[in-house]
């Protein structure tokens, strides 16, 4: 559980960064939540503590990011329609 929350979490954090501006940062949210969980039930376990921490974090940070990209992706397709609207 630790290595597998550890690697959804890199994989998380690279689409939720690489592809959040591109409007895919939903995915890298759904794959930090499954990160998240995979690692709090790892922590638990004493052999897997490390991996499951990083899985953890690495979730967190990749939910947050994905979060506020598709926020700002949202934002910036509303305040284009309301432009092109006036025209």
């Amino acid at each position: 559980m630790g290595v597998a929350s550890l690697v959804l979490g890199i994989i998380a954090l690279v689409i939720s960064i690489g592809a959040g501006a591109a409007g895919m940062g939903w995915i890298g949210s759904i794959c930090g939540i499954i990160a998240i969980i995979l690692g709090a039930i790892a922590r638990k376990k004493p052999e897997q503590k490390g991996t499951g921490t990083g899985g953890l974090v690495c979730g967190i940070i990749s939910l947050s990011w994905g979060i506020i990209a598709t926020i700002a992706c949202v934002a910036c397709l509303g305040a284009s329609a309301s432009v092109f609207a006036g025209l």
